[in-house]
């Protein structure tokens, strides 16, 4: 039974693989990812988990937990610390000055309003800091691994790091809400005039991935910045972050998200066009496993069993790079000791699939049926039933052999009276 939980708890430890099928894609930018936006599965990696600054990218954790924690017709108050805290781009928010959650989550994720984003964070929190503590545990629990915010914003400071990997970790998670990805596939909102300001407000993002056709040079083809199936998600620039960029698209039903930071000019777009391009022409998805497929009859010690069927635990999907589906090998792994009792869908093992060597998926074997331990008395008389005809054979076996040991000793003793006559 030990053995069981250490290899259950080993598999708990194994949750997520990663591989690159490309050695080069030519990306300017120092770090970049491309991931299937629906598993998390890595296509493509460039040092994904250097630490870098992320600019206003920051903002996606902004924008998702303003979505989670807020209402959004609730009405905010400008008060004057969100004007002295503001620098970078803006949209002029005035101390008194009220605006809704729905209207500032525009501004935020569309405009990348800096000033929207440290009134979001007072709204939520009651101050910055409180609101920075927030976004640092969510970053964790959505799967970032090195990240650390200190402002809701993403300006400039020391301490306020991340990574690509990271960023599509929150990335992944935040475009499974509705309310999040319908505000980043738009370029364009009106604020409407409010008790501060007598005309509206018109915010365009900029995000040319989503409207613009001045023409970028991507692998020597000069191509329009706008991308067919972009929706979304977030740009970012500092003097120091240089251009970041992440983005997501949906092509023929496949979704992907792809991150480059500290990219420069255009070329960020450049970048980007690569990692989608890449990933939508070179993937194949394929089917590993299915549920309750039967993998093989194991054996267990001490049961009321003494076989159960194993059958795996999920349907399993993957991408893998076009015509290498029949290159795949599959490992199966049942623990050598399996001890009663067990419960259905209990893990005994599992599958491991490989392509070139790496690991690209894994399901758990499980059994189909509860079996109970058989007390020792139990086995003690099921053994022996089991093994009746052995003991009989071994008891005619001792009984044969004395009659021997008899009439050789008889035999001798005759030979011996003879012998004297």
């Amino acid at each position: 039974m030990k053995k069981i939980i250490s290899f259950f708890l080993f598999l708990l430890l194994i949750t997520s693989y990663s591989y690159t099928f490309a050695d080069d894609l030519s990306i300017t930018g120092e770090s970049a990812i491309l991931i299937d936006g629906d598993t998390g599965q890595i296509l493509y990696e460039k040092d994904p988990h250097k630490l870098l600054y992320p600019a206003s990218t920051t903002k996606i954790m902004t924008g998702i937990l303003a979505i989670e924690l807020g209402n959004p017709e609730d009405v905010i108050t400008i008060d004057e610390e969100v004007v002295d805290r503001t620098d970078g781009s803006h949209i002029a928010l005035e101390p008194g000055e009220q605006l809704t959650l729905h209207d500032l989550l525009r501004a935020l994720l569309i405009q990348s309003a800096n000033d929207s984003a440290v009134a979001i964070a007072k709204y939520i929190s009651g101050s910055v800091e409180s609101f920075v503590d927030l976004m640092n545990k969510k970053a964790k629990e959505v799967g970032a691994l090195n990240t650390h915010f200190n402002n809701p914003n993403g300006l400039p400071d020391e301490s306020h790091q991340t990574t690509a990997y990271d960023l599509a970790m929150m990335a992944k998670y935040a475009m499974k809400n509705d309310t999040f990805r319908s505000i980043v596939k738009n370029y364009t909102y009106t604020i409407p005039k409010t008790n501060k300001k007598d005309e509206p407000r018109h915010l365009q993002s900029n995000n040319r991935l989503l409207y613009s056709n001045e023409k970028i040079d991507v692998s020597g083809k000069l191509v329009p910045i706008k991308y067919d199936g972009i929706i979304g998600i977030k740009t970012g620039f500092t003097n120091a972050a240089q251009q970041c960029l992440v983005a997501s698209a949906v092509r023929n039903g496949r979704y992907l998200i792809s991150v480059v930071l500290k990219s420069t000019g255009k070329n960020i777009y450049s970048d980007t066009h690569k990692l989608l391009d890449y990933g939508f022409d070179n993937f194949n998805e394929i089917n590993l496993s299915f549920k309750n497929e039967f993998i093989k009859n194991i054996e267990i010690d001490d049961g009321s069993l003494d076989l159960v069927a194993g059958v795996t635990d999920k349907n399993l999907s993957t991408l893998v790079p076009k015509g290498s589906s029949d290159k795949i090998e599959k490992k199966i792994n049942i623990s050598k000791t399996i001890e009663a009792p067990i419960k259905k869908g209990a893990v005994l093992g599992n599958i491991e699939y490989f392509l070139g060597g790496k690991s690209i998926g894994k399901v758990n074997v499980v059994s189909t049926v509860n079996v109970e331990k058989i007390p020792t008395t139990k086995i003690f008389t099921t053994f022996i039933f089991h093994n009746l005809w052995i003991l009989i054979l071994v008891l005619f076996s001792i009984l044969l052999l004395r009659k021997i040991i008899k009439y050789n000793k008889r035999k001798r003793r005759k030979r011996r009276r003879n012998n004297y006559l």
